[in-house]
């Protein structure tokens, strides 16, 4: 399927491919409308985007919340009513508008001015090519989102772009794409820059940008289980849910590295008997917390003592934002 002002050794998309093979050649457009054609790609693009994004969102951010995510934490001062409906609102609201930046850089890519290729023989470095690729993948990545996400909170950008992301004080899962979509673009920005920079394999592109999805679900899902070996080099929910609650703290995606470098690492508190767990259990012990399923909790404007702000004052400004 090149056409003829394509670069040599470019195929179509392998998603896009298949969704042609499967489902639009057959059912949706006519026969006489070429699959290579840029406006058909396009549309194909959208929707195959749309629906990708929608279903890996919903489906492992239910998985996550069914069968990850602790409901007790449901019952802390900051989390907000009604915050799951309105997490996944938020989240299919701006999903659209990110997928147009995004299916300009999947167009590019399936006109042929990235690097990926479909076959290991295609590796400058063959199979230790592939394996160096996925790492490097993840580190730069990783390195480009801290800085982006450190943009992020820059006081001139942060309450236009990425406030509405940190109204979530005790994420869920479903909070994992509830972004502004300026901000969704950026944070994403990374994962498609880099086959336009480095040799990709097609299939390990597709299978990283899934992981990409569960990895960015599961700093949402309250699971603050770590390693003891790792919990000083992943970053993960326990590292990202501190990130939500003080701000200006583990800024990284997958690994402390920057963190470190960038002088913004803090040791989780959940790790120390000081996170959302331990202040739920506190509350409860002191006779404190009322209503303690699905935001309404209130604790009559008592500070849970962790660094968290009021529950009253939370609850309040998210009422002004429904």
């Amino acid at each position: 399927m090149l056409r003829p002002d394509q670069p040599t050794g470019t195929k179509m998309d392998l998603v896009l491919n298949i969704a042609d093979h499967y489902f639009f050649t057959p059912y949706v457009y006519p026969a006489s409308w070429p699959e290579d054609e840029a406006l058909r790609q396009i549309i194909g693009l959208l929707i195959v985007t749309n629906l990708g994004a929608a279903i890996l969102y919903l489906g492992l951010g239910s998985l996550s919340y069914y069968f990850v995510f602790d409901h007790s934490l449901m019952k802390h001062p900051q989390f907000l009513p009604n915050q799951v409906r309105r997490e996944i609102k938020y989240a299919m609201s701006s999903l659209p508008w990110i997928s147009i930046p995004t299916v300009a850089l999947f167009f590019a890519e399936v006109r042929g001015y990235s690097k990926l290729y479909d076959n290991v023989a295609d590796s400058p470095f063959g199979w230790p090519g592939l394996l160096f690729s996925m790492v490097s993948f993840l580190f730069f990545t990783d390195m480009c989102i801290y800085w982006i996400h450190r943009f992020l909170h820059h006081k001139l950008i942060y309450k236009n772009f990425h406030k509405p992301h940190h109204v979530w004080k005790i994420p869920t899962p479903f909070a994992s794409h509830a972004f502004h979509p300026v901000d969704g673009f950026l944070q994403g920005l990374p994962y498609h820059v880099y086959p336009f920079l480095f040799p990709l394999h097609k299939l390990l592109y597709l299978g990283l940008y899934v992981f990409v999805n569960i990895w960015t679900v599961s700093i949402h899902d309250g699971d603050y289980r770590v390693p003891s070996l790792l919990e000083k080099v992943i970053n993960g929910s326990a590292h990202h849910t501190d990130h939500h609650l003080f701000f200006e703290y583990n800024y990284g995606q997958y690994f402390t590295l920057w963190d470190r470098i960038g002088g913004s690492y803090r040791h989780p508190s959940a790790l120390e008997g000081k996170g959302p767990r331990d202040c739920i259990r506190r509350l409860e012990a002191q006779g404190k917390l009322k209503n303690g399923i699905n935001g309404t909790n209130i604790t009559n404007g008592t500070n849970s003592s962790n660094g968290h702000i009021d529950a009253g004052s939370t609850i309040s400004k998210a009422q002004k934002q429904e």
